[in-house]
């Protein structure tokens, strides 16, 4: 069987539809690993990825259905792309998180520069690096190639299965075979620095456009043509890998008594499974794939080895696909714009969603940290009759909150972020609303000489769910939202 060819082939982007699961499990090092490591290496290891139907129109279309689990916890998603946008809905959501991959794109491309023709060339460079690798690795002792009748999406079919198994000495051993093959491959390898030209050339041009780097920089940095570049890269490739090799069994040595614990991950413990089901047109339309690097347990790295474990199924593959979009039609978040409050997302799920409870319980995206200095005189605090004020609409937007205020009016409403509560206060008295139910604050709200309007800070903070603590010896005063 040809590997190579068979391996190239699944770079190709075609149409199709698959299912995948993947999940890692991590061994922990029993003489080093403390009571709180034992708990992230099972939370890691409780965590897995399982996609039951993905579908592939094409190199931009696509849409994802399936769940990330951890801990017992199940959450589904949806996801959908095309040229223009991605879509992710996930479960307890009001509304689809939304990105414009337009925006995106036009934010990290360089001007002159055909973005459309380089995505094209990257595509067609995928394959040709994979049989260049291919072609110069020499096969791994216990590798097999047997007939099977196996099941994909629940079709019985008649597949060749390979079968390879290597441990990380091996993989050690196979590096200088590999060089020296790589060294004599004169053909292929100037054939490799011109596709890797025809890539880099238009890319290189354009960030020396944004550089304003003269044409004799550019010429020295890249030749302007692919035959003057593999005339100048070749030979000196050729003469780096040809020193290497000289000195690369010394050099192996050296590097492993320097640093003895690449023994244990280059060793027999390290090992790599992989299962592949071909079809007679050499796709593959199932795998298991089981990786396993063992590690140099201590005390800084409790660890004894980290597996993952893969696996796949396609079917349909170069067939008709369509994908199934994520419904819009309610409205969107859109992620790309930079107002978003923690409180807007928070809403935008069920507060007993798995995804709500991340949010604000693990990520703590409604934290906030305010430091205050009564001597600035622009958004510091001020004490007028033994109370601290502090300028109103700073605090509230520092806490996310919208202040609302009518031109002419004494009353000012402030809007909780988080809760949605409205806070309702009048300039000149002490009487204020907060969630609709009456309190007194311990001075009236004010208008500064500044025009600023100033609120006692306790009170404020604290209606805004935050919490104040000052520093007796600095001044400084905290306020923390939780």
């Amino acid at each position: 069987m040809d590997i190579g060819k068979a391996m190239a082939n699944s770079t190709n982007v075609k149409s199709g539809e698959s299912k995948q699961s993947m999940h890692i499990n991590i061994e922990p090092a029993k003489e080093f690993a403390t009571e709180k490591d034992n708990e992230m290496i099972d939370l890691i290891n409780s965590v897995s990825l399982d996609i039951e139907n993905a579908k592939v129109k094409d190199a931009q279309t696509a849409s994802i259905q399936g769940s990330v689990s951890f801990q017992g916890t199940k959450l589904p998603f949806h996801l959908s792309m095309d040229e223009t946008q991605m879509m992710i809905d996930l479960d307890g959501a009001q509304k689809p998180l939304y990105i414009s991959l337009e925006a995106l794109e036009g934010a990290q491309t360089l001007p002159m520069m055909d973005t459309k023709a380089l995505e094209k060339q990257i595509e067609e460079l995928s394959p040709k690096l994979l049989s260049f690798v291919l072609k110069h690795l020499s096969n791994p002792k216990n590798i097999s190639v047997t007939p099977v009748q196996e099941s994909v999406n629940g079709e019985s079919l008649s597949l060749s299965k390979l079968h390879m198994e290597i441990t990380g000495e091996e993989i050690l051993a196979m590096v200088k075979p590999f060089l020296t093959s790589v060294a004599q491959d004169e053909q292929g390898l100037k054939d490799l620095i011109g596709d890797l030209y025809e890539v880099f050339y238009p890319l290189l041009t354009a960030i020396n456009q944004v550089e304003e780097v003269d044409a004799g920089a550019m010429t020295s940095l890249m030749p302007e043509s692919k035959e003057a570049a593999v005339a100048t890269m070749y030979p000196m490739i050729k003469a780096g890998l040809d020193e290497l090799l000289v000195n690369y069994d010394q050099g192996l040595n050296e590097l492993l008594n320097e640093v003895p614990e690449l023994k244990t991950v280059f060793g027999t413990d390290t090992t790599f499974k992989l299962d592949f089901y071909l079809d007679s047109a050499l796709n593959i339309r199932k795998q298991n794939a089981e990786l396993k690097v063992a590690l140099p347990a201590s005390e800084d790295l409790p660890l004894q080895s980290v597996t993952l474990y893969a696996d796949s199924e396609q079917w349909n593959i170069g067939g008709a696909v369509t994908v199934d979009a994520v419904d819009t039609t309610g409205g969107v978040i859109d992620l790309m714009k930079e107002d978003i409050t923690p409180g807007q997302m928070l809403r935008n799920f069920d507060s007993n969603s798995v995804v709500y409870q991340l949010l604000k319980d693990e990520a703590g995206i409604t934290r906030k940290s305010i430091m205050l200095y009564p001597e600035d005189e622009i958004y510091g605090a001020i004490t007028v009759k033994n109370t601290t004020f502090v300028p109103l609409r700073y605090l509230s937007e520092e806490l996310d909150a919208e202040v609302k205020w009518t031109k002419g009016s004494d009353t000012i409403v402030v809007i909780d972020d988080i809760t949605g509560n409205e806070i309702v206060l009048t300039v000149g008295s002490k009487n204020a609303t907060v969630a609709g139910k009456e309190v007194t604050m311990v001075e009236s709200a004010y208008v500064g000489k500044n025009g600023k309007t100033y609120v006692p800070l306790r009170f404020m903070a604290e209606s805004l769910g935050a919490s104040v603590d000052k520093e007796k010896e600095t001044g400084w005063i905290y306020i923390d939202r939780p």
